[in-house]
């Protein structure tokens, strides 16, 4: 049989990321096995003189060298090594503060490369558009690097743009991920956590991202979705000028804002940890359950307080959406688990979200998931281990054969990183107690139920 070309490209039916060559996926493939060689070789090599000098190698050394790892095999694996940053109820803090400077100090891009981006996207020259441009980035992450500006008529503003061949570095990683998560389908874990449906998604959140266009969109749509409700004066997103922004560079106002994790500087400006917390619980909640869109990518570069004490939020090329049939179903099984602990309804409506390929008995289910999900009411942040939790929840996926729909798992995702910014500056505090949470969740009860009479009536 004859093989051409085309039979050899990976297929991806996206708009931004294009297709692989089975040469170029191959090629890529080795040269990452080859920076995960290099990487073992240091360790090795390290801890061998370490124990020669009487010394063990440590979590630490462990960490530097995968960090190192993941920095040189380029931006796919910085990007995930960002929810390693953001996640140390899952990684472990070790990890977690090694992986901290991929958030946003990842090596800049040739300047001279940056500059030819920018003129292919608006046809002149950074200094001639604004009235100061400032070549040094203040922030490199995996897609893009910020820099700053003074319009014309005199406000600040910062100015994203996108690493030169960013497309093409992504495309090839993303094609040994999909392959990847098919293997990892075969484990329990994987088939819980729907690997290939997580990686796809991973992809789709790329693609969408390498149009800059539809990130100012989305950021206002998700304003725009919160301001109905109670909690939309407590978060605000940049203002961007659309007139200075294309498919690779975007322009936005300059807020003068400090990290969320930064706790030190957080403390020091007199704002209470646990109202942040709460603020970005409820936003989440409240974009996800009424809007129907929320912020999925919530690592600590991407979340702000401003003098105010307001959360800003920004980056928005992941986002993550519900339609309105799952907007109710997902009304009803929090209302089942956290408030009425109705464990065998909170059963049906996984189901009815397609996560359950072989329930079993109801009450069986409800049983597992009364045994997972009780102790979450009294336990306070500190003392939770989401290590553990998560093994439970695994051993429970397998006697139901459950799948979480793909934007399930970004939203946990995104409670992952609000544990950690509860951890950090709210330690003692009960999410589940607090009496603007209860009140959010009795809202939603009671939504719940007009839900569920109108489907009987």
């Amino acid at each position: 049989m004859v093989t051409t070309e085309q039979d050899n490209v990976h297929a991806v039916d996206r708009d931004r990321l294009p297709g692989v060559s089975a040469v170029t996926e191959v090629t890529r493939f080795t040269t990452t096995a080859g920076h995960a060689a290099v990487g073992v070789g240091r360790f090795v090599a390290g801890s061998a003189t370490g124990l020669l000098r009487g010394r063990r190698p440590g979590a630490p050394a462990v960490a530097h060298e995968v960090r190192r790892t993941f920095e040189r095999l380029g931006p796919t694996y910085v990007k995930l090594g960002q929810l390693i940053a953001s996640s140390p109820g899952v990684f472990g803090t070790t990890m977690s503060d090694e992986f901290e400077s991929l958030l946003d100090q990842v090596r800049p891009a040739d300047p001279a490369a940056i500059r030819r981006v920018f003129v292919e996207e608006l046809g002149a020259e950074p200094e001639d558009v604004f009235a100061t441009f400032d070549v040094e980035p203040i922030a490199s992450a995996s897609i893009a690097q910020v820099h700053t500006a003074t319009l014309a008529s005199g406000e600040e503003v910062v100015v994203k743009i996108q690493r030169p061949g960013i497309a093409e570095r992504l495309s090839p990683d993303v094609a040994i991920l999909e392959r990847l998560a098919g293997l990892l389908e075969f484990s329990d874990y994987g088939r819980m956590l729907s690997a290939r449906n997580v990686v796809e998604d991973f992809a789709d959140g790329l693609d969408s991202e390498l149009d800059f266009r539809n990130e100012a969109a989305t950021m206002r749509e998700w304003f725009e979705c919160l301001q109905p409700g109670p909690f939309g004066d407590r978060v605000r997103v940049p203002a961007v000028y659309d007139e200075f922004t294309t498919a690779r560079v975007m322009t936005m106002e300059r807020i003068y804002a400090t990290r969320i994790d930064d706790v030190r500087a957080v403390r020091a400006a007199g704002h209470d940890g646990e109202a942040l917390c709460r603020n970005l619980l409820l936003s989440l909640l409240d974009s996800a359950f009424h809007g129907g869109l929320f912020h999925g990518d919530l690592h600590a570069g991407n979340v702000l307080v401003d003098e105010e004490g307001t959360l800003v939020l920004l980056d928005f090329g992941i986002v993550g959406r519900f339609d309105a049939r799952t907007r109710r179903i997902l009304r009803q099984l929090v209302v089942d688990l956290i408030v009425k602990q109705d464990y065998d309804s909170a059963g049906r409506a996984i189901f009815l979200l397609g996560a359950v390929h072989k329930p079993g008995s109801t009450a069986k289910g409800g049983a597992d998931l009364e045994r997972v999900t009780a102790p979450l009411s009294t336990t306070s942040m500190a003392s939770m281990s989401y290590t553990d939790l998560g093994r439970q929840l695994a051993a429970v996926a397998k006697a139901h054969d459950a799948r979480l729909p793909r934007e399930l798992v970004l939203v946990g995702k995104q409670l992952l990183y609000v544990e950690k910014y509860m951890k950090l500056l709210a330690p003692r505090w009960k999410a589940i107690s607090d009496r603007e949470i209860y009140g959010y969740m009795a809202g939603i009860m009671k939504e719940a139920e007009r839900d569920r009479r109108a489907a009987r009536g």
